[in-house]
């Protein structure tokens, strides 16, 4: 039987059938690296997927932002229901990396926000890679960042058995020592609650809670929870729960690498204090010592990852473990998975740029006594071991770059779409005020004006984040409802953006660079490219093709590019847009096909990563008005007499829970209550 089943109502079409069967074989032929070059709106993830199908290996995707890998994440969702696709990105939310300026002797330390729903789905990847092959990995590029060794991670599991002679006190010590933290209030993932002789555990990776049952010493039940609902999903007779955290580590190894770090550390010590650098000498020792120290009571620190070399034993200089740790290997040692690199000219650059970058940030903190030499070995996947670390690999893109021309042993081009869909008529309009035109901004707003009266969308393209902005405000003056979108904006915020302008809750929008690659966005119908004559990465042969791309895949998609002067990169875009749609046209006259816009439904994948706080709260607010129906003054009653406790044992986070469940159940069916809750 077959690895994975591709599950839709669509077969391939238009020029994908014999890039699937080219791409295919070329695979079956061993070929190492080979191209797809596919115009946007010609199905490129279909594509991909049916070739997964083909090759029965698990398979990592690679996309160069956290939006498009969350749409691809959603795309590969829905074509394979039944297996395990994840989404991996950067859990940080917002991310500050530890800094020293010495011009200015100014030091940075590291300021993160961490998305706990986030960290969840990157627990849930690495489980599914350790413990199944029907896998695909959607992931960013954090995916060549260091993980922890996956050994180690999956040694360090806790496995729990029916019958298991255990003590409660027992069992919380083997929750805590894989980083589980106990909580009174509701769980989240990660976390246990302890109610006498029952204790309740939600897995690093889950939504679903684990009810323990201790008596006579020894574990007599395991139910497994729908923790909305309450329902008992399944009473297995054996669980196993992974460590909370990836870097992890057992007591022996613990001891060697604090033993490791505190030679390393005297080493350093004579070598600063050989130079006359005593400050920096001092200032490392403090860190470190204090680092030790907590790292001997707990097993963990901040920033424990700049120790990652000792604790996982390697040499220096030698690569991280990662994402591409877990992934499956021959016997050989051969990777066993296919690596698909989408819009590979954007993805590739950041692959390469990784590195660098952070070197020259690590140079300086050791330089200067923050860290130990050991931290450079914390570090990204040079471009060299990430791949030597994937295997067979397809690069996707409309506008492939020389690398992927060079490298590839096979390009296979998919230029006509399944829908008949051809690229969109494109024409140049000048920016400055002049015959019937009065400036490009007024231009674009009758051009959007005429589109939204036909129920179209319309995206506009500017050079900066300030422009983008200030053009949002000024077309919501102009009664147009827009909204902005660009990197400042955080990973979840983002998705939700893009999910309301294809609901049509606003009909414009403004950005920057974000927009450019694999948003699938069918219902735009045109797009204006603001000072498409400014010559520069945004406005390059690549970035404008890719643009006018976003409107390819509606039937009356069209852009305009306003501009003075006619530039290489826009007449090269012409130009191949033209070329393009020469032979979609040719293509559709000789088939008698009749193009259609894209007909696509509309998911939200941040509902997947929504709060069990809230959800948990929620749930708890429907059952109390069930069992408290008949009384609910008397209920609220005690819900505040409980939450005034709270506060008195400065228990505020429960106080908190406690306001949130009063406030919900004062809501009538109706709408919201006029009351609030005392205290």
């Amino acid at each position: 039987m077959p690895l994975f089943q591709l599950k839709s109502v669509y077969r391939p079409a238009g020029d994908q059938p014999q890039a699937i069967e080219s791409l295919t074989r070329g695979l079956r032929e061993n070929k190492r690296f080979q191209t797809l070059l596919g115009v946007t709106g010609s199905g490129k993830t279909f594509t991909m997927a049916n070739v997964i199908a083909r090759m029965d290996k698990p398979a990592l995707v690679i996309a160069h932002n956290k939006t498009l890998t969350a749409q691809l994440a959603q795309e590969y969702q829905e074509l394979f229901p039944d297996h395990a696709v994840h989404y991996f990105v950067s859990y940080y939310d917002y991310y500050q990396p530890e800094a020293y300026m010495p011009m200015t002797d100014t030091y940075i330390e590291k300021d993160a926000q961490i998305n706990a729903e986030i960290d969840r789905l990157r627990h849930a990847s690495t489980l599914s890679l350790l413990t199944r092959r029907d896998v695909i990995i959607v992931a960013s590029v954090s995916c060549i960042y260091g993980l922890g060794s996956p050994e180690e991670y999956e040694k360090e599991n806790l496995r729990l058995d029916v019958g298991w002679q255990c003590s409660r006190m027992e069992l919380l010590r083997k929750l805590v020592a894989i980083f589980f933290e106990r909580t009174n209030a509701d769980l989240r993932s990660g976390q246990f609650r302890s109610m006498g002789n029952r204790v309740e555990i939600m897995p690093m990776s889950e939504k679903f809670t684990y009810l323990l049952e201790i008596s006579g010493g020894r574990l007599a039940s395991i139910k497994k929870i729908d923790p909305i609902s309450q329902k008992i999903l399944d009473m297995p007779q054996t669980i196993l729960l992974f460590p909370t955290k990836h870097f992890v580590a057992n007591a022996e190894q613990k001891a060697s690498a604090l033993n490791s770090i505190s030679l390393e550390l005297a080493e350093r010590l004579q070598e600063l204090e050989a130079d006359g650098k005593l400050l920096e000498a001092e200032r490392l020792k403090r860190r470190t010592h204090y680092d030790l120290a907590v790292m001997r009571e707990i097993g963990y620190c901040n920033g424990i990852e700049n120790y990652s070399r000792h604790l996982s034993g390697k040499k220096p200089g030698e690569p991280p473990e990662t994402l591409l740790s877990y992934f499956p290997r021959t016997k050989s040692g051969e990777p066993d998975f296919l690596t698909i690199i989408d819009e590979s000219h954007a993805t590739l650059p950041q692959l390469r740029g990784m590195y660098a970058g952070d070197l020259a940030r690590k140079k300086t903190l050791v330089q200067y006594g923050f860290r130990l030499p050991s931290a450079l070995d914390n570090r990204p996947l040079r471009f060299a071991e990430f791949m030597s670390r994937v295997g067979q690999v397809i690069f996707t893109s409309a506008t492939p770059a020389e690398y992927e021309r060079e490298t590839s042993e096979q390009v296979v081009e998919q230029v006509i779409r399944p829908t008949g869909l051809v690229d969109p008529r494109v024409e140049t309009r000048p920016i400055l005020e002049q015959g019937k035109y009065h400036g490009q901004i007024q231009d674009f707003i009758a051009e959007a004006l005429k589109e939204i009266q036909g129920k179209g969308r319309v995206i506009a393209t500017t050079l900066t984040k300030k422009m983008a902005e200030d053009l949002s405000a000024y077309l919501k003056e102009k009664q147009i409802k827009a909204e902005y979108l660009h990197s400042d904006i955080k990973t979840i915020e983002r998705i939700k953006i893009l999910t309301a302008f294809r609901r049509g809750e606003f009909d414009c929008l403004v950005g920057v660079n974000l927009l450019r690659e694999g948003l699938d966005l069918p219902e735009v119908s045109f797009i204006g490219i603001l000072d498409a004559d400014k010559t520069g990465f945004l406005r390059s042969e690549t970035a404008l093709i890719q643009i006018i791309g976003r409107a390819a895949r509606n039937a009356s998609g069209r852009v305009v590019l306003y501009a003075d002067y006619m530039t290489d990169a826009m007449r090269y875009a012409l130009d191949e847009t033209n070329r393009r749609r020469k032979l979609q046209l040719a293509y559709n006259k000789r088939h008698n096909i009749t193009p259609r816009t894209i007909q696509k439904t509309i998911h939200d994948i941040t509902e997947s990563l929504e709060s069990e706080h809230s959800k948990a709260v929620r749930a708890n607010v429907l059952l109390d008005r069930e069992i408290f129906a008949n009384d609910p003054k008397r209920f609220i009653a005690i819900k505040e007499k409980e939450m005034r406790q709270a506060v008195k044992e400065l228990d505020f986070e429960t106080a908190a829970i406690l306001r949130d469940e009063i406030r919900a159940l004062q809501v009538p069916a109706d709408g919201p209550s006029r009351k609030k809750p005392r205290g």
